[in-house]
Parts: structure tokens; sequence; C-alpha cells
């Protein structure tokens, strides 16, 4: 009984491991006042993804665009500075949710309150 108990917890454990999500946020190297305010920008997708996903799987990374190891996926994802994409793979199965219209809507109104809401309700709908 003890036996059967693990190995359906293993089982159970093991299926919300095969779950993840990357958030991918493609940057060019600028200029340093322009550098600044893209950082700025980087760092509140991040936090903000921190803040509504604690324990989450999802790993957060900056794609460099002048990378040469980076063009695959630059290409995949048609991506030009501040492309921010979720990528979530469940059972080896790929969705992409492009962040990119919310991103940049946010840098011209700077309502934070609407950008965390909609960032937290894109990546929620496919955790």
């Amino acid at each position: 009984m003890m036996v059967a108990l693990i190995t359906i917890s293993t089982a159970v454990f093991s299926q919300s491991k095969n779950k993840s999500m990357e958030v991918l946020y493609f940057k060019a190297k600028q200029c340093a006042c322009r550098a600044r305010v893209c950082d700025a920008l980087e760092d509140q997708i991040k936090t903000s993804i921190e803040k509504d996903f604690p324990g989450e799987k999802i790993e957060f990374k900056r794609v460099w665009l002048n990378e040469k190891e980076n063009e695959g996926l630059i290409a995949k994802y048609n991506a030009k500075p501040q492309t921010v994409v979720a990528v979530t793979t469940k059972k080896n199965k790929e969705t992409i949710t492009d962040l990119t219209e919310v991103v940049h809507k946010f840098t011209l109104d700077r309502n934070q309150d609407e950008f965390e809401s909609v960032i937290k309700s894109m990546i929620a709908e496919n955790l």
C-alpha cells in the first residue's frame, strides 16, 4: 500500500515538473541613456513575474540580439529590441504568448497597475 502511494505521488509530482515557462526578453546593446530605459523595463517585467508567481517554474531570460548563438531564437520569434515572449512547455509541446504589445503599451502610458494585471493574466493563462 505504501509503495503504491509513493509511486502515485512520484507520478503526479513528475507530471507537474513537465510544465515550465521561459519569458524571453530580447535586447539590443544601445547607448547609455537608452540602455538605462531598457534595463529599467527589463527589471519591471522580471519583478512583476517574480511577485505574481513566486515558486512557479518560470525562468526569465535576457536574449542579446547581437550575439551569434541567439540567431535561432531571434529568427524563431521574429525578435526585435524589447520583444517579449512567454514560452510554455507542457509534455514537450510549446505554447508561445507574445507579450510585446503589452510591454510597448506600458512604455507609452506607464500604467503600472494595468501592465502588471495584463502580464499576470496572460502568463497565468498558460501555466
